[in-house]
């Protein structure tokens, strides 16, 4: 995996935080970081699928989903 440095800004507190979770489980900072924003982007999938299904955008259903399939197939 490729990976990027980054110079961040935390509020104190969650350095704090992130500080006494990487010593009590030895883990890297930038692990914590990086699993805690994996969690957050699968929230936030959420939250812009119940957007589009608010937004009324086309949707496609289930069966006419699977027939697409098959036929890439």
């Amino acid at each position: 995996m490729n990976t990027v440095r980054l110079n961040i800004t935390l509020p104190s507190a969650v350095n704090d935080d992130m500080n006494h979770y990487a010593k009590e489980l030895n883990e890297k900072k930038s692990h914590i970081i990086s699993s805690a924003l994996d969690m957050y982007f699968d929230y936030l999938d959420i939250r812009v699928a119940e957007k589009r299904l608010n937004d009324n955008e086309p949707t496609v259903s289930m069966e006419d989903f699977f027939k697409e399939l098959d036929s890439d197939v």
